[in-house]
């Protein structure tokens, strides 16, 4: 979303700082689905927040990202040694043992939302991808 990448350039620069102008970084605006499924291996890192994690419990059309369709697309599109991150509101047990049965080598983080320890828990699953 537009928005989000004004955001992060705007009120979040003190945050973010230079990052998103490094001639490394190339952020795409549009239909994350058709990036993944385009297959072109372009990808160091694909970083999903979409919806409330793999449930969709706002859009169910978001469950298409976290299939085991869609996680094989992530796996295509990133480049060897690659990074897929997924944020959820919950952790998913189902969800959990889906990157690794699509290739990926998977942890599961549960991190507090408060840089104090405190706040509401997150799941996020860091997926880097094997193989050439």
């Amino acid at each position: 979303m537009p928005e989000l990448i004004d955001w992060a350039s705007d009120e979040m620069k003190p945050v973010f700082k230079d990052c998103l102008s490094d001639p490394r970084v190339d952020i795409k605006t549009g239909d994350v689905r058709a990036e993944i499924r385009a297959g072109h291996k372009t990808f160091d890192a694909i970083l999903l927040d979409v919806d409330n994690g793999p449930d969709g419990l706002t859009r169910p059309g978001n469950d298409s990202l976290y299939d085991d369709r869609g996680l094989r697309c992530a796996h295509a599109a990133l480049t060897a040694g690659g990074v897929l991150a997924v944020w959820s509101a919950a952790p998913d047990t189902d969800f959990s043992k889906r990157p690794t049965e699509c290739g990926f080598r998977a942890t599961t983080q549960t991190l507090r939302a408060g840089h104090n320890g405190r706040g509401a828990r997150h799941t996020i699953w860091i997926a880097i991808r094997t193989g050439t």
